[in-house]
């Protein structure tokens, strides 16, 4: 199925490469680099790209490319899957999926890219199997490899490998039958001049969320499926170790409460060479715990050569090579509210932009609750936000029984946001 996976990082070089069948010429990633250059944006690379005689198949994580090369007609989502997957499991191993982390790992990656693929095709993808067939790195084991000349090969099948659930060790138990979830949820959102919601959308990794908003989730292999379409109970045998239970999609349709408004007004002057640029953030209530970890950016027109822009809380960077206006706000104060104002000079003979441009928001916000294992009886429970409240589904985790007490971590993600008209 998949022949080749070449690594490019963001200034189109190729630092990692790997073959599983035939080789294949880094040629073929001449048609990507083509796509790249007509991009507007790094994310806007087509996922699948037809050569002549292959298709490549890529994804973005952590402004690394990871590209696929496939030779005959696969579904593309499974191919896009097991990308992610081997990005997850390097960030599993080594903390981060950089450029860097991959580097100074190189043969631990080759060991786990040939574990997780036979010949082409899928074979361990989970990370506690995959941790039983190659330990992680540390540093005192390195030390050790390199005097003694193993590896980090385990000697042993995982238990679990040949058994009907392959993502569990057999056997395994422990001292405190407990699990512990992260709700962790991303909201799309565009928002107009006067700070109104035009469309705004849900994009949420969980473990606990009103099943019936839910329109499209996706299901960790342990996820027992028919039992989850007829009454909406998530039942599983759940995995030794970390591990994502399901990611879940919320359509604009129902009502996705957003927790910043945003008011706006930037400006450019027919035959002036100047602009006005406005900005004022607010929380759209005041009660619980604040918004906090503010993140603004915007990609001025080509023609702004400058800015001199004063913001009352945080601070502000302007690239005139990029054109990428950053504003780090931080947590926003109700009383007294931030704004980001100031005048724009453009090019000398540049004329007036056509459309103004896309703000971005990022903010995140948290509360903290506990979940605990107990026996027998399923019970359903609640989450809350400081602007929303998000039911939980009922969870059935093999014979565990799931209870709202005191340390559930929930995160929300508002991730864009904006529109300059």
């Amino acid at each position: 199925m998949i022949h080749s996976l070449f690594l490019v990082n963001s200034s189109g070089d190729i630092f990692l490469e790997k073959h599983w069948k035939s080789v294949v010429s880094r040629s073929v990633c001449d048609y990507f680099f083509e796509a790249q250059e007509r991009a507007s944006e790094p994310e806007n690379v087509p996922p699948v790209i037809p050569t002549p005689h292959h298709y490549l198949i890529s994804v973005l994580r952590h402004s690394i490319y990871f590209v696929a090369v496939i030779q005959s007609e696969v579904p593309p989502l499974f191919v896009i899957e097991f990308l992610h997957r081997v990005v997850d499991t390097f960030q599993d191993y080594f903390g981060v999926c950089t450029e860097a982390a991959i580097k100074d790992n190189v043969v631990v990656v080759y060991e786990l890219l040939e574990e997780m693929l036979d010949n082409g095709f899928p074979l361990a993808t989970e990370s506690n199997i995959l941790k039983e067939l190659i330990k992680p790195p540390t540093i005192l084991r390195t030390v050790v490899n390199t005097i003694t000349g193993s590896t980090n090969v385990g000697e042993q099948l995982p238990t679990g490998q040949l058994s009907v659930v392959p993502w569990r060790r057999t056997g395994v138990k422990y001292t405190n039958n407990e699990a512990y979830f992260d709700v962790v949820e991303e909201i799309d959102a565009i928002i107009d001049k006067s700070g109104s919601t035009i469309t705004a959308e849900i994009q949420g990794v969980i473990d606990a969320c009103n099943p019936r908003l839910l329109d499209d989730v996706s299901f960790h292999p342990c996820v027992r499926f028919k039992r989850w379409e007829a009454e909406r109970i998530l039942s599983f045998i759940p995995p030794d170790g970390n591990f994502r239970l399901l990611s879940y999609h919320v359509s604009s349709q129902n009502l996705v409460a957003i927790p910043v408004y945003v008011k706006h007004n930037i400006t450019f002057r027919e035959g002036s060479s100047q602009g006005r640029f406005e900005l004022t953030l607010g929380p759209k209530q005041t009660m619980g715990k604040g918004v906090e970890a503010v993140l603004v950016s915007s990609q001025l027109p080509r023609g702004v050569l400058n800015t001199n822009l004063n913001p009352t809380q945080g601070t502000y960077t302007f690239d005139p090579v990029t054109k990428l206006l950053s504003w780090d706000v931080g947590k926003i104060n109700p009383q007294k509210l931030p704004s980001l104002k100031g005048s724009m000079s453009l090019q000398a003979g540049a004329s007036k932009p056509d459309e103004n441009p896309t703000i971005n928001i990022q903010t995140e916000g948290e509360s903290v609750g506990y979940v605990r294992g107990e026996v027998q009886t399923i019970q359903r429970h609640q989450v809350h936000d400081q602007s929303w409240q998000i039911p939980g589904p009922d969870i059935e985790a093999g014979l565990a029984t799931l209870w709202p007490l005191h340390h559930n971590h929930y995160c929300t993600t508002e991730r864009r946001g904006g529109g300059g008209e």
